[in-house]
């Protein structure tokens, strides 16, 4: 009874010391699409990950009620690091929804013109005014947000101290009457949350690498499934030498006693008490010290190549492929090496009869493309509306020149014409891949099983193809699996290689785009299509994380896409929303939700695509 009584009086307590708006609640899933549209078009980062913010120790006097409950010391504020902008889950400040809705747009506005000097309250500021001269049209919004938060905020003259001087700062800044430079250092947690403000993150810390390139780099994951799916800080501590020189230390609990020799179940430190997450939120950051071991010394299984006996069989001396870095916004030139491999021993693949009775079917299904016919575009009659040829017409027409014509090529028509196109398809072989897509096949299973029926459908419908794999070991080791290549024809050479494929390691995306891009720009055919097979983004042991990886990748693309090659990705990764719509297009991609469904997914999705 007394800790029901107890329970019910923390909540009735907190529930009264609170100063937000449930009722005008808005969560960041509703507005997360608005926010990524306004990101993008104020020209903020295209890889910016957008996840919810972390509470973190906030300032300000709190009222009565808040010390009686112990409430108001943290709260989740608006967080930017260098690829990440943390926005809290749910925002109530305000007691109208569209207060909380156009805050939301707020931040996001503000953090495409943030520039981290240091100064919390002149970046702010300076922020402001960036944004707010690049969209005039956002200056009625900010003006209610500001007046609301003006009203919300504690009355200087009811304080004292650095406390005072320090609120007296923030809302001069908030309204612009102050640009100079300010007496004293004002952070975040010396005040009361600012929700109109972003809090960077040390952008130099964030970037740091290790000196040697076989120190471990340290790193946290930040992402997290269900409710704990939030951004958390860390910060870096260096260990101290644990050997003392001429120190003896004596430790009476290590003597050997009878209670020693009893048979209990003793926890150890990596026991999960069930309270990690609570103590996790309780932290402002996180605090990693490195063991002074490095990563391949603990995971030498994964990073060792194979022998040259056991291994497959280079084909060639490497190639040097460049690397985009976004740091320097500049091309590295032969900064990754990519060597060609084929397999050793590649024995003849026999495919189940459920699989070859799927390769007949959708075998079938593509020779109807053969000799079917296709659109043609901007044609001066014909039995639809080309709706681009007639949006450029119009455009024409409404020009200096004012081109009038009685019949506009401004239709389409299907058909017969002859087939000129060539694909490569490059899959992902990484060592992601070895996981378990079903229960009783795994992900590098329902990648073979793909990869053979689209051979088969390819072969039948005629057009030249190519088949390739990818997997890396930092950018010294970029190893391309040679399946089939455009002059090969599709035997049972090219299915065995295609049976032998096993996981790799790690998945450098740009360097395997590169090297697709060079095989297709020299064809000859009218159309050149780049596909590709994945199962996760890139990542690679080194720098090649995050958006390292992302805008490398991207920009890859970008290249391959310049010289007249069309991209698809087809991916069975849950999270590719995140990312995939940043390097491929809202419609560059296929998103297959069930693994099992790969293998009709891939051979649709290259129909679709031939048809134009």
């Amino acid at each position: 009874m007394e800790e029901r009584v107890g329970q019910w009086w923390h909540q009735a307590i907190s529930r009264l010391a609170r100063l937000d708006h449930p009722e005008a609640a808005v969560s960041l899933d509703e507005v997360k699409k608005s926010i990524g549209i306004l990101l993008r078009s104020a020209g903020g980062s295209l890889t910016l990950r957008l996840t919810q913010a972390s509470e973190q120790r906030v300032g300000g006097q709190a009222t009565w009620l808040q010390r009686i409950s112990g409430s108001g010391s943290r709260a989740a504020t608006a967080q930017l690091e260098p690829d990440v902008l943390a926005l809290p889950a749910q925002l109530a400040v305000f007691a109208s929804t569209d207060l909380n809705r156009d805050l939301y747009l707020w931040l996001a506005l503000q953090s495409a013109f943030f520039a981290d000097t240091g100064d919390w309250l002149f970046d702010n500021q300076d922020a402001t005014r960036k944004a707010l001269c690049a969209f005039p049209g956002f200056i009625q919004r900010h003006d209610a947000l500001l007046k609301a938060h003006l009203a919300q905020r504690p009355d200087v003259a009811r304080m004292r101290g650095p406390t005072r001087l320090a609120e007296q700062w923030v809302q001069s800044h908030l309204c612009g009457q102050d640009t100079a430079e300010h007496p004293v250092d004002v952070g975040p947690q010396d005040v009361a949350p600012v929700w109109l403000w972003l809090s960077a993150f040390d952008c130099q810390s964030a970037l740091e690498r290790p000196a040697s390139p076989q120190a471990d780099a340290v790193r946290l994951s930040a992402e997290t499934t269900g409710a704990e799916a939030r951004r958390r800080r860390t910060r870096r501590a260096k260990e101290q030498d644990a050997c003392q020189a001429m120190v003896l230390p004596f430790h009476s609990g290590g003597l050997m006693t009878w209670s020693e020799h009893v048979h209990i179940n003793r926890g150890t430190d990596d026991d999960d008490d069930g309270n990690t997450d609570s103590a996790a939120n309780d932290m402002d950051a996180l605090t990693i010290a490195p063991d002074g071991q490095s990563l391949a010394s603990r995971v030498k299984f994964d990073l060792d190549l194979p022998s040259s006996s056991a291994d497959d069989v280079p084909m060639g001396p490497g190639l040097l492929v460049p690397e985009w870095d976004y740091r320097q916004n500049a091309l590295l030139p032969a900064h990754c090496s990519v060597q060609v491999m084929r397999a050793r021993r590649a024995p003849a693949f026999v495919p189940s009869p459920a699989l070859q009775l799927t390769a007949r079917r959708i075998r079938r299904k593509l020779e109807t493309l053969r000799d079917a016919p296709r659109p043609q575009h901007g044609q001066d009659s014909g039995d639809d509306l080309d709706l681009d040829a007639w949006v450029r017409f119009s455009a024409d027409q409404q020009g200096a020149g004012g081109w009038h014509t009685d019949s506009p090529p401004i239709y389409t028509r299907r058909a017969l014409s002859e087939r000129s196109l060539a694909t490569l398809l490059m899959a992902d072989l990484s060592l992601s891949t070895d996981a378990y897509a079903t229960p009783t096949e795994r992900v590098i299973d329902v990648i073979r099983d793909a990869l053979y029926v689209f051979g088969e459908a390819l072969n039948a419908v005629g057009d030249p193809f190519a088949v390739w794999g990818f997997s890396s070991v930092r950018r010294s080791h970029v190893r391309l699996q040679h399946l089939k290549a455009f002059a090969e024809p599709w035997n049972e050479a090219s299915r065995a290689r295609v049976g032998a494929i096993r996981p790799g390691y790690y998945t450098r995306m740009g360097a395997a785009v590169r090297h697709a891009t060079l095989q297709l720009a020299g064809r000859g055919e009218h159309r050149r299509l780049l596909m590709l097979l994945t199962d996760g983004k890139p990542n690679d042991l080194d720098v090649y994380e995050g958006r390292y990886g992302l805008e490398d990748t991207r920009q890859a693309i970008r290249e391959a896409q310049a010289l007249g090659l069309s991209t698809f990705c087809v991916t069975i990764d849950d999270k590719a929303h995140e990312y995939l719509p940043l390097l491929f297009g809202q419609q560059g991609y296929a998103l297959v939700r069930r693994p099992q469904d790969l293998v009709k997914q891939l051979t649709q999705a290259w129909a679709n695509l031939s048809r134009w």
